[in-house]
């Protein structure tokens, strides 16, 4: 397969400098965004699936739910999903919000290549400067994000640390041929070198400030 993706262009030389800062600023204020109507409804729907997959935890397979708030993206020809999948279309921050205060406890959460707002004006809208970061941290378990910009992983990992004072260490990801999303192919087909982040977290709600509680 060849492809032919553009890079990723920045006017950053290295982590940006006020990353510190806006961690620092998710850990000690709550988040206030109201939870959206359809963001509510589809973390109702996922969480009335789930309950009715809970023999699935006796099982090495496990119930899988992917979010995207993309309705084009949900809707075009997946094939069919097993079981045990789910796909729902909702605001992320939203719903990671609902799953922490329903008390869920993710064993696997992957951030698969998200929009890295390479200016530098936009450190905000990356997760790792975003005030939901303590929500995603306090979810627990093995955490892993994976980008075709290594800054944004070298970002995330400094965020990590400094929320949680554990290592987290950015690697190369070769995926082999086994592909998690079309971007992950498309950007290994155009000779980019892929980057992830693995990190084994604890569940911890008390590190959201407010509770966390949507």
């Amino acid at each position: 397969m060849h492809a032919s993706s553009r890079s990723i262009s920045t006017n950053q030389s290295g982590p940006h400098e006020d990353l510190a800062r806006r961690v620092a600023r998710a850990l000690a204020h709550p988040l206030r965004k109201p939870v959206v109507e359809h963001t509510r409804a589809a973390f109702e729907s996922a969480s009335a699936w789930l309950a009715t997959r809970r023999l699935a935890a006796r099982f090495p397979d496990q119930a899988v739910i992917g979010v995207d708030r993309s309705e084009s993206r949900l809707g075009r020809e997946h094939g069919p999903l097993p079981d045990n999948a789910l796909l729902v279309r909702a605001d992320l921050v939203d719903f990671w919000r609902l799953v922490l205060a329903d008390g869920w406890r993710p064993a696997r959460h992957y951030l698969l290549y998200p929009n890295p707002y390479p200016k530098a004006a936009h450190l905000k809208l990356r997760w790792q400067g975003h005030p939901i970061l303590p929500v995603i941290l306090a979810l627990g378990g093995r955490l892993e994000l994976r980008s075709n910009w290594r800054l944004y992983v070298e970002e995330f990992a400094l965020a990590v640390t400094q929320a949680t004072g554990l290592p987290a260490a950015v690697q190369p990801h070769e995926p082999q041929d086994e592909f998690l999303t079309p971007f992950e192919q498309k950007y290994h087909a155009s000779g980019q070198t892929l980057w992830k982040l693995v990190v084994e977290l604890p569940h911890a709600p008390g590190l959201v400030p407010g509770g966390g509680g949507a």
